[in-house]
């Protein structure tokens, strides 16, 4: 991922914001009273506003050294979802088993990080390409692997098998682990309101995924 800084943006200020996934829909209201609905993105692309992490005169100048750093919207960065940031649901532990990423022929030794969400109506695939380093747990067939038998590249999502520890044909290869968000700022422009003598708000802070 090119313009992409491996940095995260500040933990304490990412807890406090708010967002989540942006889909684009086409409706067309028919003479008859009917509608028609068209999908416009593949995926869904998430949207956040840190402006409500910050709470203090220091949280306010971490904010303007990180927008600086990353040159405004120029270079995009790691972030923390406050909800949606392990393979599992919030409040359980993060297992080698959580997530389905792919199935053994033998031969293919990289895998894509995934994650699935489902119902019985439907589900969709997303693609994790941002894991936390030192966190992915790897099963082959229910057995967990042992951190030397694999490698994982934290920039793309990639796992690799070492050689000689291949997944047989048939065998279903599941992985556990943290991830983040590769988002930019979504404006080039950040305005400060200094509230009182040692307290400071910056009303909005727009932040967008970045797709690979």
């Amino acid at each position: 991922m090119s313009g992409f800084h491996e940095v995260r943006f500040p933990l304490r200020l990412a807890l406090g914001a708010t967002g989540g996934p942006v889909r684009r829909t086409d409706i067309v209201n028919l003479s008859n009273g009917r509608e028609q609905r068209n999908q416009r993105w593949r995926d869904s692309r998430r949207s956040y506003d840190a402006g409500s992490g910050v709470k203090s005169l220091t949280d306010l100048y971490a904010v303007l050294e990180f927008f600086e750093a990353r040159g405004g919207q120029l270079y995009g960065f790691r972030f923390r979802d406050p909800v949606d940031w392990k393979s599992c649901a919030p409040g359980e532990a993060v297992s080698a088993t959580d997530q389905a990423i792919g199935a053994g022929d033998g031969e293919t030794a990289a895998f894509q990080l995934v994650k699935t969400y489902a119902d019985s109506g439907g589900s969709w695939v997303r693609r994790i390409v941002k894991p936390v380093a030192g966190t992915v747990a790897l099963s082959v067939d229910g057995v967990g692997q042992a951190p030397e038998v694999f490698s994982v590249d934290a920039a793309t999502g990639i796992v690799t098998f070492a050689a000689g520890h291949v997944p047989a044909v048939g065998a279903v290869v599941r992985a556990g682990y943290e991830f983040d968000v590769p988002v930019r700022f979504d404006t080039d422009r950040i305005d400060v309101n200094l509230a009182h003598f040692d307290a400071g708000r910056i009303p909005t802070i727009p932040l967008t995924e970045v797709l690979a």
